[in-house]
């Protein structure tokens, strides 16, 4: 077995699927394909080798032999001396029996070696902060172009050609891999008066992270910029872009958005995880008896189903889902969309183009004329679109979109508002679904302990436990599978309001929310509180987390 981690492809057969590690075939398990993560199989081979799995958290703070080791031999051969004990030199290492890299190591050390197993993205960025040219100890690359290069915003032949050279090539790719494999969602690079600031967005929440030299900051939005196909000479107007590329073999796509600010632009890449994205309703959280009332509404012929929620909050993953559900052979789809996150087979999905006169209205208006069943809109921001989707609707089409409220009765007086006649939104709309992301916790390290009756008794937490049972709630630890968060994904808290002859009267009527609200639950409708709190004591997330997304709704 050689070279664990060069690559490790899955093809699948006739007769089942084959693991190749650098192309050689190694065993062919079970008749189903499947990708295995990075990590999953370092724990694998660990095992299997009977060594010690080391994480970042061990790596050393200072580089071990820093005048007799290239950078160049340690990315190429995938190992870090990490310390040096009485029976040798620890050495983390991604190919255990990789013997070319142990003889070299144990030629430089003059000591025995003690292997350990440590994933391939983590000892390349411990080289890069470790051993990179004029790296200091516990400091990130700072010899990476040269002093005055402030002014590099002036010259823009210059900029490009610092751009691409392999430094801030590196850096950039770093920055990228180092995302991803901390399964951000968001990379955020933004100026400020003397400092660059990167944060990454995990499980909905911003983290800072290392940054790069802030005299490198036009150079680094700039290598995005040409990624992404954009005009690094324009620094007045926001851009848009995109950028396709694989990191150790998974397919990703990144969002590219740019803003001027009053230091410098300011970029954010959306991560889109093509393969990591899961397109069924369980795994969105979506489970139970609001799953059972969103089928309901769903699998309606016609009518308009709207999922609500604010920014970030899974309303378009939803929507995918619910379209991958209704994909039959016997059925065409179309979608329009701003932009087009995950490509679908077998649906039609059109990117709106504002630039060019290619809004959603515009498309709205001809799709109708390609004989369609279902329409997906990216989001209902007018009127206009939203007359366009009732129009739709009567006419025996199924309308799925998404539209920006707090709770799913808001959406109701948020389409009046709109100026949405009273009749035609009673005639037309199935229900609302609203949703919010909750962080789930890690499985490895969290603490149960038993509730205390005045906590108890404050959140009603009786009413989602069973009648006479002790009530425990969940809380955060930290171990290394969460990065020391306590938390690992992310789940949906949902509500599913359905339209019923006492909503339309209330609608006719034009009742407020609240009222609205009520209603809805007085027929049964479980809040999003309430699926939380059930979430809640079942340890898939904390108190504390369902308070933090619910308690303006």
């Amino acid at each position: 077995m050689k070279r664990f981690f060069k690559q490790v492809a899955v093809v699948e057969r006739e007769a089942g699927f084959q693991v190749t590690l650098d192309g050689k075939p190694v065993r062919t398990p079970v008749k189903a394909a499947m990708v295995l993560p990075t990590r999953a199989l370092a724990e694998a081979v660990a095992a299997e080798l009977d060594l010690p799995l080391i994480g970042a958290r061990e790596f050393p703070e200072s580089p071990l032999y820093a005048g007799r080791l290239s950078p160049r031999f340690l990315r190429e051969a995938q190992v870090l001396p990490i310390a040096e004990e009485a029976g040798g030199l620890v050495v983390a290492m991604a190919d255990p029996l990789n013997g070319y890299a142990a003889d070299a190591m144990r030629l430089v050390s003059g000591k025995e070696l003690l292997p350990g197993v440590a994933l391939p993205g983590e000892i390349e960025a411990a080289i890069d902060r470790l051993y990179a040219p004029g790296a200091a100890p516990g400091r990130p690359i700072e010899a990476l172009g040269e002093e005055g290069d402030e002014g590099l915003e002036l010259d823009v032949e210059r900029l490009k050609d610092l751009a691409s050279e392999a430094p801030v090539i590196r850096l950039v790719n770093q920055m990228i891999t180092r995302a991803v494999e901390r399964r951000a969602s968001d990379i955020h690079i933004e100026h400020f008066e003397n400092t660059l600031r990167v944060r990454y967005r995990i499980d909905g929440v911003l983290q800072d992270v290392e940054a790069p030299p802030s005299r490198l900051r036009a150079a680094i939005v700039s290598r995005v910029k040409i990624m992404a196909k954009l005009n690094i000479a324009e620094r007045r107007l926001p851009q848009d872009g995109r950028i396709k590329l694989a990191i150790r073999g998974t397919p990703i796509d990144l969002r590219v958005a740019t803003i001027p600010t009053m230091h410098g632009e300011g970029v954010v890449l959306r991560v889109l995880d093509r393969t990591g994205v899961k397109l069924d309703f369980q795994s969105l959280g979506l489970a139970g008896r609001n799953l059972e009332t969103y089928l309901g509404i769903l699998d309606r012929p016609h009518g308009i189903v709207l999922v609500t929620g604010p920014t970030g909050s899974g309303k378009t993953t939803t929507l995918y889902a619910s379209l991958v559900r209704l994909n039959n052979p016997d059925k065409k789809i179309l979608t329009v969309e701003d932009p087009i996150e995950y490509q679908l087979d077998g649906i039609n999905q059109i990117q709106v183009k504002p630039g060019i006169g290619l809004s959603f209205a515009n498309v709205l208006r001809s799709i109708l004329r390609q004989d369609p069943d279902i329409i997906m809109i990216g989001e209902i921001r007018d009127v206009e679109t939203a007359e366009i989707a009732i129009q739709a609707a009567l006419t025996g089409h199924l309308v799925l979109s998404t539209l920006h409220t707090n709770d799913a009765a808001g959406t109701l007086t948020r389409l009046l508002d709109m100026g949405v006649e009273e009749y035609l939104l009673t005639s037309t709309l199935n229900g609302v679904t609203a949703q919010r992301l909750v962080r789930t916790l890690c499985r490895h390290c969290r603490t149960k302990e038993k509730a205390m009756p005045e906590l108890v008794a404050q959140l009603g937490l009786d009413r989602y436990a069973t009648p006479g049972a002790d009530i425990h709630l969940y809380h955060p630890g930290s171990c290394e599978h969460c990065n020391g968060t306590g938390y690992f994904g992310r789940s949906g808290l949902t509500e599913v309001l359905v339209v019923s002859d006492e909503v339309r009267r209330l609608i006719l009527k034009r009742a407020e929310a609240m009222e609205l609200h009520r209603a809805a639950v007085r027929e049964g409708m479980s809040t999003m509180y309430d699926d939380g709190m059930a979430k809640a004591l079942s340890g898939l997330t904390t108190v504390e987390e369902v308070l933090r997304v619910t308690r303006d709704v």
